[in-house]
């Protein structure tokens, strides 16, 4: 082991009239550790909350989206599956059909947004399946019966006070002409169940319909208002909607998860980076804080450097001294803190130990997920900024003068 190194933990763990500097410096460490942790727990935070919104988006929304140009009837929109579940990185496309309606029922009323789908075709675009509570997405299979089925979002079924079984007036804007003039489709659905996605959005506005009821609503004929298709890879969409119109040819467009969510996850990521630089700053003051025990750990030991400089050890070797020692310092404090941070995050995902009202982030509590290279850069971030702290203080040591600091001793 090089004599610096020696030195420099022999410093550390100073007994007696130098007490004082392990004091000092045990609360350096503990400033570096409360720093290192914040700041995993807060990247753990915001990581976290990124991620399960944007798998419960994906679980309830498709990847890519195909319309037509120009606001045109999609009415060849099976050929269009067809040739685009052909194409590579496609895992399933299905046509749905969207619109607003009326929901209204002896207890309430609410808009809701109506989704016609085939169950299905469905099952290879969303989870919708997995999320449908009280009954199952087979009952919108059912869509010949008089009155057809409807799967509701919980909380808008709460809203409207309906259980499974129970029967609801949908009216749809798009009117139908009569001797008496332009008047609304009035719909009679059946509840089959309901829908729990985990977010709120959905929840409370969304329900689902058999594709047939769907255009009997909104539209006239055989139409679909979009394909859904879901890729292989969340971050291919760009690519794969280029493929997507190559095949198609003149006449669509398309969209994506990323473009409809661009402002959701942008504010993310932005209140991510600023809680990262704010809570960071606390590793400054921890570096301060080292700062500050090399200084006075230097005045302290005045008269051992001018005598390790008087028995020949260089320059560079006393440089080496006190910047090992701010090292030490340093890594024990990250790696204490990272460890800590990390077990924090662990217990708070583990045991839901944060609860967050739903309507406002549309989650029921926060999730913490820790990304290795976040933690990675957190720690590295620490060590270089200890490591910086140390090389004032080191390089003052260094220039003690030996006759000046003997004189009076």
């Amino acid at each position: 082991m090089p004599y610096e190194l020696v030195i420099a933990l022999r410093y550390l763990t100073a007994r007696r009239k130098q007490a004082f500097i392990s004091v000092i410096s045990a609360i350096s460490i503990l400033g570096v550790v409360v720093g290192v942790m914040a700041l995993m727990v807060a990247l753990g935070l915001m990581t976290g909350l990124q991620r399960e919104i944007r798998g419960k988006i994906l679980g309830t929304t498709s990847h890519v989206s195909i319309f037509r140009a120009g606001s045109e009837p999609f009415e060849n929109y099976r050929e269009v599956v067809d040739a685009v579940r052909a194409l590579p990185r496609v895992q399933g496309a299905a046509p749905a059909v969207y619109g607003k309606a009326l929901l209204t029922t002896s207890a309430g009323s609410a808009v809701a947004t109506l989704k016609g789908v085939h169950p299905a075709q469905e099952r290879t675009v969303t989870d919708l399946a997995q999320q449908v509570e009280d009954g199952s997405l087979n009952a919108l299979d059912a869509g010949d019966e008089a009155i057809p089925p409807i799967l509701l979002g919980r909380e808008l079924a709460g809203t409207l006070g309906v259980g499974s079984g129970d029967v609801i007036s949908v009216t749809s804007p798009q009117g139908r002409l009569t001797p008496m003039g332009m008047l609304p489709r009035v719909t009679k659905f059946r509840v089959a169940g309901t829908v729990h996605s985990g977010l709120y959005e959905f929840d409370s506005a969304w329900a689902y319909i058999p594709m047939a009821a769907g255009q009997r609503l909104f539209s006239d004929g055989d139409r679909a208002s979009l394909v859904e298709v879901r890729i292989d890879d969340i971050y291919a969409v760009r690519e794969v909607s280029a493929s997507v119109l190559d095949r198609l040819g003149e006449g669509y467009l398309t969209t994506n998860w990323i473009v409809m969510n661009q402002s959701l996850f942008s504010a993310l990521w932005l209140e991510k980076v600023a809680i990262g630089i704010t809570i960071g700053l606390i590793v400054m003051v921890a570096a301060l804080n080292i700062v500050a025990t090399l200084i006075l750990l230097v005045m302290e030991k005045h008269k051992d450097i001018a005598i390790l400089v008087s028995m020949g050890a260089s320059r560079g070797a006393v440089t080496r001294i006190f910047m090992l020692q701010g090292a030490v310092i340093g890594a024990i404090g990250t790696f204490s803190g990272a460890f800590l941070g990390w077990g924090v995050c662990r217990l708070l995902d583990h045991y839901k130990l944060i609860r967050v009202p739903v309507d406002v982030y549309q989650i029921s509590y926060v999730p913490f997920t820790l990304l290795p290279q976040d933690a990675a850069t957190v720690v590295l971030g620490a060590l270089i900024i200890c490591f910086l702290a140390t090389i004032h203080p080191a390089r003052g040591a260094s220039r003690v003068d030996p006759a000046e600091a003997l004189r009076y001793e």
